[in-house]
């Protein structure tokens, strides 16, 4: 079953877990599988006023719309292109008095497409909303609750003289989103911006260890012109690994840097199906992401329990003092912390490794790069060897361990971790993505650093010495209290 653009692949019953896509044709690591727009996206309800409403870029002065005063975008090409999506919208946020919650937002953009266009297939779509999995039956009490009222304010919100629909389809676009909604990024893919709705991107079952990934790509300004608005914003298929014709094409809905029981739990409660997928089954990794110390001192069981249950309460207080931007103490306690951690737990252990990531995250932005590099650097090396070397979060990993060693006059150890980092990006991202053309631009700047090491190292570091003291201080990004944006957004 094939639809417009989308030859290269099929919707066909996969056994046990419903529908699934599967490849018409072989792909190779990297390869754009498929690029689809979304049926329908809103931006988060906190951040409004920071995010184009049309291809949710970040950007520092934004348009408002002179009706409703609730969208911005990023000038008038993008403010035209919305229109059609927008109209209805603009004049019920007039009528309404405000502009209601994200998830009733994105069930009226639905709803209104669907009344343009009918119930049908859209264009390009290999399946309608109509058949897209709902979970509602698998809804638990507090779920269940949470639906009602969404649908109650959704029909203050609806207007009058648009068509109306009955409960029990509300109800099923309200489940569609809650366990289908696309987490949209902004330009860089660092921050969780929007929900979509993309029905063929729906139809990829999960792995823990899948052959593709999802990107969401914002476009740009001459696709709108050239072609119609919903190619500015969309999400690409990308291969990970060889596919062959007929292969299941599979995505990861949740990271993989968590032992198997515990994404099984994560998988079950979020999106109502057991997994079983080969690395869940056989345990894969997990011996890994569990490792303690080998040898002579080995610890005892007692002692492995007890500084894991150190590492999880720390890790409360460190999250808790990053939100109120206490980011002293968090380094405080991650110190403390990893004292305890490192004669007990093994270099791949994931509580070792959490504490490490925020740890470097938040010495480079305080400017301590030296121990934020070393810290660093043991935490890509426990990464690639429980990652996927087509990770999309391990590129970003690596790319920031790459930066933070550059800034710490580490340009040898910098340059190898940038180029690793772009080799990634390049399957996971693309070669236009801005995120690898940035990358591009620190791989070439840091290979002629590197020359310039190479040929006279007491010249180089004169030399940086006086830029950077001609620089001002750069402020590296405020750390976020986020992981890298899920692959599905999960209304809390």
């Amino acid at each position: 079953m094939t639809k417009g653009g989308m030859e290269s692949v099929e919707v066909f019953p996969a056994e046990g877990k419903g529908r699934g896509l599967r490849a018409q044709k072989e792909f190779l690591p990297g390869d754009v599988i498929f690029a689809e727009p979304a049926y329908a996206a809103v931006v988060f309800d906190s951040l409004t006023h920071i995010i184009c409403h049309t291809c949710f870029k970040r950007q520092e002065r934004l348009h408002r719309c002179g009706q409703c005063k609730f969208a911005y975008y990023c000038d008038r090409t993008c403010q035209r292109a919305a229109w059609l999506d927008h109209k209805n919208e603009c004049s019920a946020i007039k009528r309404h008095g405000k502009a209601p919650t994200e998830n009733i937002r994105l069930a009226a953009r639905i709803l209104w497409r669907m009344e343009r266009e009918g119930s049908g297939l859209a264009e390009g779509c290999l399946v309608s909303i109509d058949e897209l999995q709902n979970h509602v039956d698998s809804f638990g009490e507090e779920e269940k609750k949470e639906l009602h009222a969404d649908v109650e304010s959704f029909l203050e919100y609806w207007p009058p003289q648009s068509q109306q629909f009955g409960m029990q389809f509300i109800s099923h676009v309200f489940g569609v989103i809650n366990c289908n909604g696309f987490t949209l990024s902004d330009q860089r893919g660092l921050q969780a911006v929007g929900v979509g709705i993309f029905p063929n991107l729906c139809q990829a079952n999960h792995d823990c260890w899948p052959n593709c990934t999802v990107i969401f790509n914002n476009g740009n300004h001459e696709a709108v012109r050239s072609m119609f608005h919903t190619q500015m914003s969309r999400i690409e298929l990308r291969a990970l690994s060889k596919i062959s014709p007929g292969d299941e094409l599979t995505v990861a809905y949740v990271d993989f840097l968590n032992v198997s029981e515990e994404r099984r739990k994560q998988l079950k409660k979020q999106y109502y199906f057991d997994c079983m997928c080969e690395h869940c089954k056989k345990q894969i990794k997990d011996d890994l992401m569990l490792a303690v110390k080998e040898g002579e001192n080995k610890p005892s069981a007692e002692t492995v329990k007890e500084v894991i249950q150190f590492s999880k309460d720390t890790l409360e207080k460190i999250n808790k003092a990053r939100l109120e931007g206490v980011y002293h103490e968090v380094v405080r306690l991650c110190r403390e912390c990893l004292k305890k951690q490192e004669p007990v737990l093994g270099e791949t252990n994931i509580h070792l490794l959490r504490i490490l990531s925020i740890a470097s995250e938040v010495l480079s932005y305080l400017q301590m790069f030296e121990e934020a590099a070393d810290y660093a650097k043991r935490m890509v090396d426990g990464y690639l060897k429980i990652y996927h070397p087509n990770n999309a979060q391990l590129g970003m990993a690596v790319m920031r361990a790459g930066v933070t060693h550059w800034h710490a006059g580490l340009i040898e150890a910098g340059h190898g971790l940038i180029c690793k980092a772009y080799a990634i990006l390049l399957v996971t991202h693309g070669p236009s993505h801005p995120i690898t053309k940035d990358l591009e631009v620190m791989r070439v700047q840091t290979e002629m650093e590197l020359r310039m090491f190479q040929q006279n190292e007491f010249m180089y570091y004169k030399m940086r010495e006086a830029a950077l003291k001609n620089q001002k201080i750069q402020v590296m990004p405020e750390p976020s209290n986020e992981t890298s944006p899920s692959l599905f957004h999960k209304k809390e």
